[in-house]
Parts: structure tokens; sequence; C-alpha cells
């Protein structure tokens, strides 16, 4: 397969006329200038797939119902999260996945990491199979033609120190041992790798975290990290010291993890960061949605942290607006402009390396075939500058997606889910 490009991101940055070869799923030979000929045309901008670093797919059926008249903070919009999360069994969730991932298709994601902890059923039993719900999800990716890193979630307790109740039950598996045992049941695909993820200091006990960071295997491991300040001041309280610091004292540090949110960072936690080759996974438009705050994201970029993006809770999906946010949320903060440059940014959502994915990103020789096509001729896009596409497009001038080599959005339209219709039925079953 052949396709011709008006322009394509190389690693120079945009360029005309290229021709891209794609055998087996991989990207074969790039000609720059090339003819046309016969081959598929792709037209605007060509795009490497994007990466959807963090994502929980079920929060997808809480988009626009969370503000109410004053709007309420993290913690009721957390219980309103726990309220959904009793509703779902492995066959709505599927559906409801499945649509997800197919909005994220159209958006040009062509990886996902689900960071995924919702197991059992809604009393804290376990499914006759013991990952159904992850299983869901898988099955959900590869209907929707993207891969997925499930990042299949350690979540024993309900607080420092505080059991597992109401919905929480469902998180849980009672000890890390039989955590490890259901995870190690689960297999690889084609399409979708195993990782693990502890989910905050607050959810697992010290033992437990340095038992996990013994125990991943070179596997892509996950952490939500200081996404608030309570979680910081309670960390100080248990354990004397930061959350960061507590996951260098029990060895999770590293180049297979990544730190998601990092928003409250302080005192010594970027050295750490730094120091151990951890990455960090921002979530703009949920972090402003939830009312979080502003994270040291220039200082972490400046000091070689490698940064990611992801749409956590899905108040939007739109891989542009979160690395846009990037930028815009630091003129904000330091009221400076040109904090990140447009390819900084563009390599941020093209982080598929923190999924376990090293050889997607670049549309280069050998690499797999993720292209996607960002129109310019939209209202958007018109007449801008291809380097500026970043602080131009929306998802919606995505208009065709090849995710390994395999077409899977065609002129904006997915080629297997109308996802709208299904988003609504599926959101609509789930809140019935």
């Amino acid at each position: 397969m052949r396709y011709w490009a008006e322009a394509a991101w190389l690693d120079q940055g945009p360029v005309e006329a290229v021709a891209i070869d794609v055998e087996a799923g991989r990207i074969s030979a790039v000609e720059v200038g090339a003819a046309r000929g016969d081959a598929e045309i792709l037209r605007g901008l060509v795009l490497p797939g994007l990466a959807n670093v963090h994502s929980h797919a079920f929060h997808r059926a809480l988009r626009g119902r969370t503000h109410g008249e004053r709007g309420g903070t993290f913690w009721t919009w957390r219980e309103g999260m726990y309220g959904l999360a009793e509703r779902l069994e492995p066959d709505s969730y599927h559906r409801l996945a499945r649509a997800v991932f197919a909005e994220m298709a159209l958006a040009g994601i062509t990886s996902v990491g689900e960071f995924h902890y919702l197991h059992h059923g809604p009393d804290g039993r376990p499914y006759d199979d013991p990952n159904a719900m992850g299983h869901a999800l898988i099955r959900a990716a590869a209907e929707a033609g993207v891969r997925i890193t499930l990042l299949d979630t350690l979540y024993l307790t309900g607080g420092f120190d505080k059991p597992l109740t109401g919905p929480q039950l469902r998180f849980g598996d009672g000890g890390f041992e039989s955590w490890l045992y259901r995870v190690d049941k689960l297999a690889r695909t084609d399409h979708a790798l195993i990782g693990t993820a502890v989910h905050s200091v607050r959810a697992v006990p010290e033992p437990a975290i340095a038992a996990l960071a013994c125990s991943t295997e070179g596997r892509p491991v996950h952490v939500h990290l200081s996404e608030q300040r309570a979680e910081n001041e309670d960390c100080r309280a248990e354990h004397g010291c930061s959350p960061t610091e507590l996951l260098e004292r029990c060895g999770l540090l590293g180049p297979d993890l990544t730190a998601v949110h990092a928003t409250h960072l302080a005192g010594n936690d970027i050295a750490l960061l730094v120091r151990s080759g951890t990455r960090v996974c921002l979530c703009p438009t949920t972090e402003r949605d939830l009312a979080d705050g502003l994270g040291p994201a220039h200082a972490l970029a400046g000091f070689g942290v490698p940064l990611a993006l992801g749409t956590d809770a899905h108040a939007l999906i739109d891989m542009f607006e979160e690395a846009r946010a990037v930028e815009m949320h630091e003129r904000l903060v330091s009221e400076k402009r040109g904090r990140f440059t447009a390819a900084q940014l563009l390599r941020a959502a093209t982080r598929h390396e923190s999924l376990g994915w090293p050889d997607a990103g670049r549309i280069a020789v050998g690499r797999r075939a993720d292209l996607v096509a960002v129109a310019l001729d939209t209202p958007r896009t018109a007449g801008i500058e291809p380097d500026g596409i970043v602080y131009a497009a929306s998802a919606a001038d995505v208009t065709d997606v090849v995710a390994d080599g395999r077409r899977i959005v065609e002129d904006g339209r997915h080629t297997a889910v109308d996802a709208a219709a299904e988003l609504a039925a599926a959101i609509e079953e789930v809140w019935a």
C-alpha cells in the first residue's frame, strides 16, 4: 500500500508531497517530494498517530453531568463517579468502551492507556471470569481499531488505612498477591499490552507499592501522583514525606513508570523524577474541569522529564486541545508566550513509549504505520501554516486515520462504529 500526503510531519517538521509505503502494518519507505501517482491520497497535514496515555473509559458517561449549580469539588465529582461505577457490568462496559474508543479513533488516537480499576461485580465478588471487565475493554479496543495498554490497577484501600466500602469494593482484590495472580492471567495480543498501575498512594499501602515495584517485569507502570493537595497533606501525615518521596522509597520511580498529573509537586519531587527517568502524563482538560490546579509543566520539561498527554475523565477527547492547553496554561502562569514549541507539544501527544509501544509515534521507516490526516481547509485551520496545527486544529478536523496500516477513519467517519449513536445508546443504558 502506498499513501501520498499533501504534507506530512516528519522528524524535521512539516514537509510537502510525501509518499509513505506500508507493508504488514509498518512503514517500509518514506519519499519526500514524491509524485502522487496512483497512491491513496491523504489530504491536509498527516501526523503520526496520537497517544492517549491516560484514560478511564467509563468516565465518558459523566461528561456534562457533574457541574451542577455551583460546580462542586473534586470530591463531589468522585462521589458521582462512584455512582456510575456501580452501574456497569461486562456487556454494558464493552458497549460503552467500544464507543469511547471509536471517539478516540475519530480524534486521531491510535494507542490508549486504559487505567483500569473497575474489576469485579458491584458487591466486590469476582465474575466467573475474574478479568471479565478487562477483557471487555480489550475487545472494545480491537473493534474500534486502536491499540490498548490495559493498565490493570492495584487498589486496596479507600484512603490511608481505610477499608474499601460501597462502590470501592469493585476495585479491590483483597491483597497484592490476589491482584497479581489475577493480572498474570491477562494475555497480550497483537493490539493489546498488559501493564500495571498503582492507583495512588492513598489507595495502596507502602508494602504493596514496594511489592509491585519488584514485580513489574519491564511492563509499563502508571500511578496517579499528587493530583490533589489533600493527597500530599495526608501522605505527609501518614508517611512523613511527599507521595513522590514515598514512591522513591518503595523503588517504584524509574523509566518504566509514568506519573499521571503531578500537579502539586513540591520540594525535592522534580529532582527525584529527573534522576529516576520517570515520565509524567499531563491531562490538562480534566485537571481544569476538576479544578485540580496547574502543574509545573515547563519546569518538568526544562529538567528533561519526558511529558505525555491523556484525556483522563474525557471532559473532551481532543489531543490537540490537550497539547495546546499545556502551552496556554503556562502562558497564564508565567505571563510569557512560547513556553513550548509546536514540535514539543506534538511529541507529548505522540509518546506511545509510555504505553509500551516504542515503535510508534513517528513517520519513519520501520515504525508502525499510524497516520492521521488533518484538514487544512476547515474554518479552524484555513490559512494557517502547517506547523501551527497544534494551535488551531481540533479533533473535528481529523479526516482519515490509519492504525497499524489499516484505515479506521475515512472522510471523518469511523469505518466500523457509529460513534455518536453508540455513545448515546450506551450512556442512556448506563443511566437508565
